[in-house]
């Protein structure tokens, strides 16, 4: 199950990604780490600057991905978003988006894409 979950994790973010590319949106970092936590995308479009957390679904059983985005998560959001920040000065509008891929399986390790929805703007609870 860890492997699956990895698995699907892992294309969820590489379909967000391509998503973001196909919006003209250009990628300027993948998985950021720090000390506070990761984001998942770093993407900019029209002088704006995103920090995207991407939930991969392939039910709603637990919830929508986007419910998983709990607010311990956010604040590492926050505070990972902050520390990118001080390495990268960016004067423009900065946001943070969610965006949820619900995919399913069709054979070992390979995913279908069933739908993207991106949650532009989200208030973070920090």
């Amino acid at each position: 199950m860890k492997r699956y979950n990895k698995n699907l994790g892992d294309y969820g973010e590489d379909t967000a990604a391509e998503y973001f590319e196909s919006l003209g949106y250009i990628i300027r970092k993948r998985n950021y780490r720090c000390v506070f936590g990761e984001i998942d995308l770093i993407a900019e479009t029209d002088g704006i600057l995103i920090f995207a957390e991407v939930k991969t679904r392939s039910n709603n059983i637990f919830g929508t991905p986007a419910a998983a985005v709990e607010q311990k998560k956010q604040t590492h959001l926050w505070r990972a978003a902050e520390a990118f920040l001080l390495d990268h000065p960016w004067e423009d509008e900065v946001r943070f988006d969610v965006v949820e891929i619900y995919a399913k399986l069709i054979s070992t390790g390979s995913f279908q894409l069933e739908k993207i929805h991106h949650i532009k703007n989200i208030v973070l609870e920090v």
